[in-house]
């Protein structure tokens, strides 16, 4: 039976490479000089470290410029609040999303059911996996997802014929 995975990944490589080219332009900016501006990933996190927040959104700008080069959907970063550290210093903490949410598989499985199309969809961990009998109605399917999930990243892979 013909299927495929509704999934929402970054290529976490990609973002690597953003945030390490961010974390040089930040070094060698003229605006950055004698700051404690910079820029570190750790297990799917990204610490922005600056002197106000308004380098802090310098540096947000820098990181999702250098993302897109690197042609990653800045969708996938979760900015979270600003938090005072010692000093004059302020940290943001960005987490890059990976996985859909519960709610979000069970709308996207909810969507299918009512769309009368002939195809089942099953959440499987992070993923939805649709199946159906047709190419035609699972192309239907993914234009659908498409159009009604819009706020996230979703990707389609694991095609099967």
């Amino acid at each position: 039976m013909p299927s495929f995975d509704t999934v929402c990944e970054a290529d976490l490589v990609k973002v690597k490479n953003g945030v390490e080219n961010s974390s040089k332009e930040i070094a060698t900016r003229f605006d950055f000089k004698g700051t404690s501006a910079s820029i570190a990933l750790k297990d799917k996190e990204i610490t922005l470290i600056g002197d106000a927040e308004f380098q802090l959104d310098q540096i947000q700008d820098v990181l999702r410029n250098k993302l897109t080069k690197q042609e990653v959907d800045v969708r996938f970063l979760d900015v979270g609040d600003t938090q005072k550290m010692g000093g004059d210093k302020v940290k943001v903490v960005i987490k890059v999303r990976n996985g859909i949410e519960v709610e979000v598989s069970k709308k996207i499985q909810r969507l299918i059911k009512d769309s009368k199309l002939k195809v089942q969809a099953a959440i499987q961990g992070d993923a939805v996996r649709v199946t159906g009998t047709k190419r035609d109605e699972l192309q239907a399917a993914m234009a659908l997802i498409r159009k009604d999930v819009a706020d996230l990243p979703l990707s389609f892979n694991n095609f099967r014929d």
